[in-house]
């Protein structure tokens, strides 16, 4: 298979969410993206969800992609929506949090101090992460026929898999830190570090252009209020009886579950999970 080039396939996904449209009823168009983007722009909607039907409809060939490399282009359809919000933004939007506060003081602070001419240090630029308020979801196709716990193998790692099971144990919902800030205690600068494990390793050595050009060795310091946070839940779903081999026992999945997609099962309930499959 020739390499995609990730850049033509950010247009295509830009063309989808804005041209995308189905039947009204009273026979119009109802551009059903279009008019999601409008609610994440103003911050009345959190979630946006890609139903992989629609894409094929438009292009089979990125529906398939999506399915077959679903956590590159996660990050894809998230960088164009992201740079498609501004032309969707009708109003200015209250703030609503302590990190909107936070970020938009940064950026003030930022524009008093470099006027707009000087870039800054790319290492400590605001990371995508941080600035995006919105979390994209796929929805697998009507075709795809959901597995069983066992039968999630090697060649499904990275992919689009449909599982489905019975719900065993839910943790309580807990922050997950999405993004870490730190400052410097030296040259002031902040870093940040974009996160996407459960677990990760803080940073400790400022990398800032001052602090590297003095060897001022300065260290980083967490700033939990600048950090971004979102809400993660572990969820361990177990086989249905009429998918356990006889003699066998029923194998178990834990699955991770962040942001909108937290408090949506209970232990006893039946359901189909769809994910990216890690190992």
């Amino acid at each position: 298979m020739p390499p995609r080039d990730y850049a033509a396939e950010k247009e295509k996904i830009k063309q989808f969410i804005a041209e995308f449209y189905t039947s009204g009823d009273k026979g119009g168009k109802d551009f059903k993206y279009a008019q999601q983007m409008v609610k994440i722009a103003h911050r009345e909607q959190v979630a946006l969800t890609i139903d992989i039907e629609d894409v094929a409809e438009v292009d089979p060939d990125l529906a398939e992609a999506m399915v077959e490399n679903t956590r590159r282009y996660i990050h894809l359809f998230a960088d164009a929506v992201y740079d498609m919000l501004p032309d969707y933004k009708q109003r200015e939007v209250e703030t609503k949090d302590a990190l909107d506060v936070y970020i938009q003081h940064r950026l003030l602070m930022e524009q008093q101090h470099r006027g707009g001419a000087e870039p800054r240090d790319p290492r400590n630029q605001f990371p995508p992460e941080l600035m995006r308020r919105f979390e994209i979801y796929f929805k697998a196709p009507g075709q795809q026929k959901p597995l069983a716990i066992r039968q999630v193998k090697a060649e499904n790692v990275g992919k689009l898999v449909l599982v489905r099971g019975i719900v065993t144990r839910c943790t309580e919902v807990k922050p997950m830190m999405a993004v870490a800030t730190y400052t410097c205690d030296r040259c002031g600068a902040e870093t940040y570090q974009p996160i996407n494990s459960p677990t990760f390793m803080p940073l400790q050595m400022c990398q800032s252009q001052d602090c590297v050009t003095n060897k001022s060795g300065g260290r980083l310091y967490l700033q939990t209020r600048g950090s971004k946070f979102v809400k993660f839940q572990e969820i361990k779903i177990q086989e249905h009886s009429d998918q356990v081999p006889v003699g066998n026992i029923p194998r178990s999945m834990t699955i991770f579950a962040r942001g909108e997609i937290t408090r949506l099962a209970q232990p006893g309930d039946h359901v189909q999970v769809t994910g990216v499959s890690f190992s």
